[in-house]
């Protein structure tokens, strides 16, 4: 299997619907919100008190330098570049790169095994970048007010929560939605940043030196000790680049790389460039540069604007964390939840209500318990380097295994981007104790939920097995003259196909009943995200009315089974809708002392199962031919 494309799938048919344009605007509106709200804290960061670094013109020119080619090295360069090809037929996020890594070894079990717990604990890192960013991009936003009157600091925190709320409320119309809403307004922002950065550069031109590589470098020599303080704070310059590449199912690769070429990454440049040269000339407007960047008239509009895009910067983590999940639903790492699909046109585009509410309190509570953009720009960093990091090592195993490129090129490029990841991570490890701690527990926390589900089904499996009865003597055993047949067809989903449902069991033990055609239904997620509609039944006669079959989804499909068992016709087995019944086991987990897991997992297991969105509705199963037979299983 190619491991890139032209153009993602669902892209390529959202292109033949919208234009390229339509699409790269509304990419401008959900992708690039985050990381172009960065300049409003990052510069003030670079030189706050924990920094040390003294603000003077040399210092101005090599901060600003260590920001331009950070923008170029890590986001340009590793992920528009390089990553953004790394698309599983049109996704991206770190499970569907490690969905690629892990194909990519699939001979090396070992190797499987540890990248496959390297990406997941990736994926759960994400989640901490999605409760932080709307917290500081927020709250950054409105400490525009401030500069308008000292008396409005009381407003900051009530006036954030007000709009993140307003923000999380209207994510059930969809990403779609938002980013029409979104995308002028966004592009009005980054036109701002460009404006308001020219004039300055025109009236300190000397800060064009920071273009110069060398003045960056120069800079982080000479910081002695703060030089890791001080690249921790070049960091916040560095906001969504990871959320880019989770959206990428969204828009498409190619409306994302425009986006960033046309608009994105020359107007973050020229308002970095900007407020250098503000500070060069008025060493005072360092209480909030970038809102000095504008005349005392125009302050208030632009904390409106840049409230509005602050708002519009969460939405590249939330819908980021949307299609992470579903990814972790698909793949067996999170119990089943609601998901709806908010267009017709484009299929990565969901809303999951548990996780938007889950996010919302988190967020919330960031804000309450930080208080300012300062305070959480410690907390961020530590998740959102490790997750570039382990990005950079599953890439690796990507571009040498799956794409086979040459040895030398595949390990320069990635000793490079590692050399950069390792240094950001350590840079921001000094920031631990003040904050960087939140979102590697929140990370670890979902981590413990993940493994804790995949192993607990891994085990009600096991569990299954070791008592149920092999299914092909079983069949064979069958006398049809001793049983009363129903003349219908009887589906019974199993995750083993060779063992006996124990919804079979009981109808033949209950009700000494077996129907016309018996259909033993596995369904299997495929490390690809879409499967095509004819790769995806298989059929197995198994003799005695019995059929063995398979459906294949994707884990962005919608796993929608009367609909695939309509294609089965074509493998010679016709299933009509209105001759067909499902029964189903509904497992009761009953934890138990042993050598299955720790007391309080299998507990946490069992809430877990007994919350889970029930099979009939996430396979979209007819209401009406529904039989659910209950199973206490032990672990």
């Amino acid at each position: 299997m190619s491991s890139t494309t032209a153009l993602a799938p669902q892209a390529a048919s959202g292109l033949q619907r919208s234009s390229l344009g339509a699409l790269t605007l509304g990419a401008v509106g959900v992708v690039y919100g985050d990381i172009g709200t960065s300049p409003l804290y990052t510069v003030k960061e670079i030189f706050s008190p924990a920094t040390g670094v003294a603000l003077n013109a040399d210092n101005l020119i090599g901060a600003v330098s260590l920001i331009f080619w950070a923008l170029m090295l890590i986001v340009t360069l590793k992920y528009v570049v390089l990553i953004l090809r790394a698309d599983n037929r049109g996704e991206g996020g770190a499970l569907a790169l490690t969905a690629l890594a892990t194909h990519a070894v699939a001979r090396k079990p070992r190797l499987r095994r540890v990248l496959l717990i390297l990406g997941v604990f990736g994926a759960t890192l994400f989640y901490g970048d999605s409760v932080i960013t709307p917290a500081i991009t927020v709250l950054g936003a409105m400490e525009g007010l401030e500069v308008v009157s000292p008396d409005l600091k009381a407003w900051v925190l009530p006036l954030s929560i007000t709009a993140l709320v307003g923000l999380f409320v209207v994510q059930r119309f969809g990403t779609a939605m938002v980013g029409r809403a979104f995308g002028p307004v966004i592009v009005l922002w980054f036109v701002v940043l460009a404006v308001s950065g020219i004039v300055q550069i025109i009236e300190q031109p000397a800060i064009l030196a920071a273009l110069n590589p060398l003045r960056g470098l120069a800079f982080l020599s000479g910081s002695g000790w703060q030089v890791f303080a001080l690249v921790g704070a070049v960091v916040l310059a560095l906001t969504g680049a990871e959320a880019l590449y989770a959206d990428m199912g969204h828009f498409g690769r190619l409306p994302i790389q425009l986006a960033w070429g046309a608009l994105v990454l020359p107007s973050l440049a020229l308002n970095y460039l900007g407020q250098g040269a503000l500070l060069m000339g008025d060493p005072t407007a360092l209480e909030n540069p970038f809102f000095r960047l504008f005349p005392s008239a125009w302050v208030l509009p632009a904390v409106g604007l840049a409230t509005l895009a602050a708002i519009i910067a969460s939405q590249a983590v939330i819908s980021g964390a949307y299609s992470m999940t579903r990814q972790a639903i698909q793949l067996g790492f999170l119990p089943r939840m609601t998901i709806r699909f908010t267009s017709a046109r484009e299929m990565g585009q969901i809303y999951m209500p548990a996780v938007n509410w889950v996010l919302l309190a988190c967020v919330i509570g960031a804000v309450l318990g930080f208080g300012s953009s300062t305070a959480l720009g410690g907390a961020y960093g530590m998740a959102v380097t490790l997750t570039m990091l382990i990005t950079t090592v599953l890439t690796f195993f990507v571009v040498r295994e799956g794409w086979r490129l040459p040895g030398p090129l595949a390990w320069g490029a990635t000793a490079v981007f590692l050399t950069l990841d390792v240094a950001l991570v350590a840079s921001c490890a000094v920031k631990l104790f003040d904050g960087g701690w939140f979102p590697l527990v929140l990370g670890v926390l979902i981590f413990g939920l993940m493994s804790t589900w995949a192993r607990g089904r891994a085990l009600v499996m096991d569990s299954i097995e070791s008592d149920g009865l092999a299914l092909a003597p079983f069949i064979a055993s069958l006398d049809p003259s001793d049983l009363q047949r129903s003349r219908r067809t009887a589906v019974y989903p199993v995750a083993n196909a060779e063992m006996v449902p124990q919804a079979l069991l009981h109808n033949l033990k209950h009700y000494q009943v077996l129907h016309e055609r018996n259909l033993i239904l596995t369904v299997h997620y495929e490390e690809v995200p879409w499967v095509p509609a004819d790769e995806r039944v298989s059929v197995q006669d198994l003799g005695n009315a019995f059929w063995r079959v398979g459906l294949h989804f994707g884990f962005m499909d919608t796993p929608d089974v009367p609909q695939a068992l309509a294609l089965a016709e074509k493998k010679g087995l016709p299933v009509s809708a209105f001759e067909t019944s499902y029964f189903l086991s509904r497992e009761t987990v009953v934890p138990t002392p042993g050598t299955g897991m720790t007391g309080w997992r299998e507990r946490l297991f069992a809430a877990m199962t007994r919350n889970a969105r029930s099979a009939a509705a996430y396979f979209r199963l007819p209401d009406n031919t529904v039989v659910e037979l209950g199973t206490r299983v032990q672990i």
